[in-house]
């Protein structure tokens, strides 16, 4: 239906290869020339002022919610001002001893205008139809569990 592409750069920037202490900084690009200098996890030695694949994961995982969740409500006649989360990934071991992302809590705080509101029943359905027809989570095996504020 669509193809989507990153194309990602590193270079060794010293004299040694060392697992302790080579750089872990890198570029990915996308194809609209947007640029995110990126590292490995501060637990993986990497720098602390870039986010790592981990966070973009969760990134992704969140903002898809986010959009479909904003598809649905428009489509029943809900009228979202605004839209808040604080999410959060958590690298762990799975059942095979695998570190993975194995969950991502999701903490959506939505703003809505007007005297059609959901209620919390609609609020959850809502929630449970994005997270169905969210592209995202559909292709991970991480569960993603939202918790309504």
């Amino acid at each position: 239906m669509s193809a989507h592409k990153a194309s990602i750069q590193w270079k060794r920037d010293t004299e040694d290869f060392n697992i302790k202490t080579y750089n872990r900084d890198h570029e990915v690009s996308f194809e609209n020339g947007v640029i995110i200098t990126s590292s490995a996890a501060v637990a993986f030695n990497g720098n602390p002022e870039l986010n790592n694949p981990e966070d973009l994961f969760v990134a992704s995982v969140v903002g898809c919610h986010m959009l479909t969740f904003l598809a649905v409500a428009s489509i029943k006649k809900f009228t979202v001002d605004h839209y808040t989360d604080n999410a959060e990934g958590f690298l762990e071991k799975d059942s095979s001893g695998k570190m993975v992302m194995n969950r991502i809590i999701l903490r959506p705080q939505i703003v809505f205008r007007g005297s059609h509101k959901p209620t919390t029943e609609e609020l959850a359905a809502l929630h449970e139809k994005a997270h169905n027809g969210c592209f995202i989570a559909n292709s991970i095996k991480s569960a993603v569990i939202i918790e309504q504020q």
